[in-house]
């Protein structure tokens, strides 16, 4: 999904720039750049690729969450799909800027980038569930856990709600929430992507 490592618990300094494409819809193959920095973890497109085929019955007219957006290459591409809004959340201000920049050059109204912190802005609750969520978080920094505990508990996530994590430990060992189930699962390198429905 040529996504970085997102949402730092300090935001860092960027140098140099990398590149991502939207896959499909109606921004196929446009290409945006993104700032880079300390602890980016680009995807393969093709993993990205794969995720929204599995989430092509879902992914028209979806509230959409971003919990870790970095690059944006998930958040764009949702939107790109047919989603009928999604707000992103990161604390680094350069990628905040930039995907609001990317924002502006497609015309896109709804969509929404926050800069914040995403284990606090969840301690919130929401005005209205959302139907998909993506949880993308630095490795080895005890992210992903409490974020999907948090969004089950403040009730951030629609009955039926579909939630993709990427992680760097098997989809058995996160510890999520016992109502979600896992529906597909793949592991590349050292990452694995799993996407989960809330039951």
């Amino acid at each position: 999904m040529s996504k970085p490592a997102k949402n730092q618990r300090a935001a860092q300094p960027h140098g140099g720039t990398g590149q991502l494409r939207i896959i499909a819809g109606e921004w196929r193959s446009r290409r945006f750049t993104f700032p880079e920095g300390p602890g980016l973890r680009p995807t393969p497109d093709r993993v990205r690729e794969t995720l929204f085929n599995w989430l092509a019955p879902y992914i028209e007219g979806a509230r959409v969450l971003d919990c870790f957006t970095g690059s944006g290459a998930l958040f764009l591409e949702a939107l790109s799909r047919g989603a009928d809004s999604a707000l992103a959340l990161d604390m680094n201000p350069q990628s905040v800027a930039s995907l609001r920049g990317h924002l502006q050059t497609l015309n896109c109204s709804n969509g929404q980038v926050m800069q914040t912190d995403a284990l606090h802005y969840l301690q919130q609750q929401p005005a209205t569930p959302f139907d998909l969520a993506f949880l993308d978080p630095p490795f080895h920094q005890n992210l992903l856990a409490p974020a999907c505990a948090l969004l089950e508990e403040r009730g951030w996530l629609a009955e039926h709600a579909w939630i993709y994590c990427e992680s760097e430990t098997p989809p058995s060992t996160l510890g999520l929430p016992g109502n979600w189930r896992l529906h597909r699962e793949k592991h590349t390198g050292q990452v694995y992507y799993s996407l989960w429905e809330r039951g």
